[in-house]
């Protein structure tokens, strides 16, 4: 869980719609049992006392965001939409628990920037919790989570579509940012997140994954199971990681570890087409990754 707080009259909540299925019930009240992962406040009058020093480019939604860091570790995340407006300053404590954005712009400005300045605010408060922001298109089959990674233009949302179409009982349960996490039984599950990229799939679901896959383009299809060292590579770049920063990067790693230690990750050079499709699923789905090699 985390909390919004609104502190002007210009913002409101409509520009956090891909929430709303996420929002908890009215009256709701924290326990006490699960502390709030962090809070971030919306004021249009803050402005920050001092600018930090150029660490790092952020890659978000193929749009670099400026990061920015102060003496006393705090972060400041500049972000910028496709033609290069200044959409929103994101300033955040070290562990990104605390949070303070200022919007510019249009409503359209305004909602990215925000938006953007939440995911990174998740990816990097939830690091402690084995959880793992990841690029990734999943689909569900009776009851378990399949993700296809790979960059932007790989064929990730091409292939999940074309699990919805020939695959019957599958849904979509995110097309561009699930969550990853461990949970307290140990197992992988995924959830749907506010963040879907261009598909508008805000879904408050959830499934243990039964696989992960690595895609890339080819004139053929042909899957294999990844071993120890290459699948720790295709899972870290998908995940939101800072590199530079060390509690991060290292906790990104460590759940990645884990996860590799419960879950397999298969590579598929693949046409976009039915073959493929149903080769992934005998390979994932049906265990039948000897018949498709």
């Amino acid at each position: 869980m985390y909390l919004i707080r609104f502190a002007d009259d210009v913002n409101d909540e409509t520009l956090l719609d891909s929430s709303e299925p996420f929002r908890m019930p009215e009256g709701f009240v924290p326990d006490g049992t699960e502390p709030l992962a962090f809070t971030l406040t919306i004021d249009a009058a803050w402005r920050p006392a001092k600018k930090g020093d150029e660490i790092g480019q952020f890659d978000c939604g193929g749009n670099n965001h400026g990061v920015y860091q102060l003496e006393d570790g705090s972060y400041q995340i500049l972000v910028s939409d496709v033609e290069e407006r200044q959409c929103s300053l994101l300033q955040a404590t070290p562990d990104f628990k605390e949070g303070t954005v200022t919007l510019n712009g249009n409503f359209l400005m305004r909602h990215f920037g925000l938006n953007n300045s939440l995911m990174m605010m998740y990816a990097f408060a939830t690091v402690d919790k084995q959880t793992v922001l990841m690029h990734a298109s999943v689909v569900r089959k009776d009851g378990v989570g399949y993700l296809c990674l790979g960059v932007s233009g790989t064929g990730k949302s091409t292939h999940t579509s074309n699990w919805l179409k020939y695959i019957e009982g599958t849904d979509l349960m995110n097309d561009d940012n699930p969550v990853v996490r461990i949970t307290d039984d140990g197992i992988v599950r995924v959830f749907g997140s506010p963040w879907s990229g261009k598909t508008p799939c805000y879904r408050n679901v959830e499934a243990p994954v039964g696989a992960f896959l690595q895609l890339k383009q080819a004139p053929f299809n042909k899957i294999r199971r990844q071993e120890t060292i290459e699948a720790f590579a295709s899972l870290l770049p998908s995940c939101s990681v800072m590199k530079w920063d060390a509690r991060d990067y290292t906790g990104t790693c460590d759940t990645v570890a884990a996860i590799m230690e419960r879950v397999p990750t298969y590579f598929m050079e693949n046409l976009p087409n039915e073959d493929a499709v149903r080769m992934s699923y005998a390979a994932m789905h049906l265990k039948q990754i000897d018949t498709v090699q």
